[in-house]
């Protein structure tokens, strides 16, 4: 805030000079009711030249035939030159029209032009608490002892119980007219700034963009050295604060659920008698619609920017190959030119007449450096007393008696899970028998597997020293369903 910052934003500033200008009530009014009051992104020139010249018509009615002389379109494009900076103008990828968009500083400007007014009530209490609420998640938030997190946690949890006792006793706090007004005037407030900070971020990744083609244009040094640096600044801007932020905004807002509670939230709060009184604006009702537009709008400018920057490198490859053939080309007609007038003497020196290649299905497999000999080898006799019963003691799962049982389970209900087959019947064969019932639910029966929960299968198994052990598996519930 010295006096030569100050001095260099009231010269070069868009919004200052808006509010220094002859036409800033033209210029703020009639863009807050195209573009902030409706939450509109881009309007095309004739659309937004239309309204200006309708908007002119009727100053002029009221005024003076010569206060606005210049026609709607030379406004318009006067507002968007670089000396005034209050319109964005451009053009889309698939139309020839030009358009135009409100920039950051004008939208500033406006805000401050409204905060300008004055105000029946100014409510404080709302904006104390969310203070000392960031405050206190923050605090919270910062704590890495377990102990003390703990030890908040519990404080409210007690505070919960105890305001959960006191409405079952009756005792029903509730908010009076004051402090619902309070609380919408702010809501409704952090709501617009919400909007204009979608601008601001917007023009942040244009700003990356141009700067990311200016070295592009300028680059004399290896290419992987600049696609490490793009790609670099990139992600700088997606992990930096303002782009885990922006992230985690839009993950919170793109939630169905969270969209459908803010939707009641909303009717009812509109329909309390204290907040129809503040008359609030007939946008408010849908605002969260209006924050997932301009989200939605930031993200397909952001993937537009990334295509035309991936068009651009490709451009710049081409130039480059088509300049590599130039060379190539030149090189050729050179030595056509020379073949009947050779230079005397060696004039150039080559390694080789062809390139050396080696593909890597031509090189030879693993050879082994000592080959064993069997041969000379003498077979030991082995320990006789093993018993190799074991061997040849093979046990079945019989697949028909576990079909059976599903079957006769599902004759007296639709549906039943592994774990009450396996409660109805025990595993007799252990693993294997319920192997065998995961094979007769794929192939056989028709199954649903509920992965939000497990449930244990338990069976009685026979240790090697003869001893009974109680084994589980633990499996997503898995439902065998009767069909038709």
């Amino acid at each position: 805030m010295d006096y030569a910052t100050l001095e260099s934003l009231r010269t070069h500033h868009p919004a200052w000079r808006l509010l220094r200008s002859d036409h800033g009530p033209l210029v703020a009014s009639f863009l807050h009711r195209v573009f902030v009051a409706t939450n509109v992104r881009t309007v095309s020139a004739a659309d937004l030249a239309e309204s200006l010249e309708d908007e002119l018509y009727v100053l002029r009615r009221q005024l003076d035939d010569d206060v606005f002389p210049k026609s709607a379109l030379q406004y318009l494009n006067e507002w968007a030159s670089p000396e005034k900076g209050w319109l964005r103008k451009f053009y889309r990828q698939d139309d020839d029209e030009p358009q135009f968009d409100l920039t950051p500083s004008t939208e500033k400007a406006i805000a401050w032009l409204a905060t300008l007014a004055e105000r029946g009530f100014v409510g404080t209490e709302s904006r104390l608490l969310t203070l000392f609420e960031l405050l206190k998640q923050m605090s919270e938030g910062s704590e890495a002892d377990p102990a003390k997190r703990v030890a908040h946690l519990r404080k409210r949890r007690d505070e919960l119980d105890a305001e959960i006792a006191q409405i079952l006793r009756g005792d029903v706090p509730l908010l009076d007219d004051t402090a619902l007004k309070d609380r919408f005037q702010q809501f409704t407030q952090l709501s617009r700034e919400l909007l204009a900070d979608f601008r601001e971020v917007e023009h942040n990744f244009r700003l990356l963009d141009r700067r990311v083609r200016e070295r592009i244009a300028l680059w004399e040094g290896a290419k992987g050295a600049l696609l490490e640096q793009i790609m670099g600044e990139r992600d700088a801007i997606s992990d930096s604060d303002q782009g885990r932020s922006f992230r985690a905004f839009w993950g919170f807002l793109m939630s169905s659920s969270r969209q459908e509670e803010l939707t009641r939230m909303l009717d009812r709060v509109l329909a309390l008698a204290p907040v129809m009184e503040l008359k609030p604006d007939i946008r408010t009702r849908r605002v969260h619609y209006d924050w997932l537009e301009a989200g939605e709008h930031t993200q397909r400018m952001v993937a537009q920017l990334s295509q035309q920057l991936r068009r651009f490198l490709d451009d710049q490859v081409w130039l480059e190959n088509r300049r590599i053939m130039d060379i190539l080309h030149g090189v050729e007609a050179k030595a056509l030119g020379l073949r009947e007038q050779a230079p005397a003497g060696a004039f150039m020196d080559m390694a080789d007449v062809a390139a050396s290649i080696e593909l890597p299905m031509e090189r030879p497999l693993h050879t082994l450096s000592v080959k064993p000999d069997f041969a000379g080898m003498a077979v030991q006799v082995g320990d006789e007393h093993i018993d190799i019963s074991a061997l040849y003691n093979d046990q079945t799962v019989d697949l028909v008696r576990l079909a059976a049982h599903i079957h006769q389970a599902l004759q007296v209900r639709s549906q039943i899970t592994l774990h009450e087959l396996t409660r109805l019947r025990p595993l007799q064969q252990g693993l294997a028998e319920l192997v065998a019932y995961l094979h007769l639910g794929s192939e056989t029966f028709t199954t649903v597997v509920d992965d939000t929960q497990d449930e244990p299968i338990e069976w009685v198994a026979t240790a090697r020293d003869g001893r009974s052990v109680q084994k589980q598996a633990r499996l997503a519930r898995i439902i065998f369903v009767r069909q038709g």
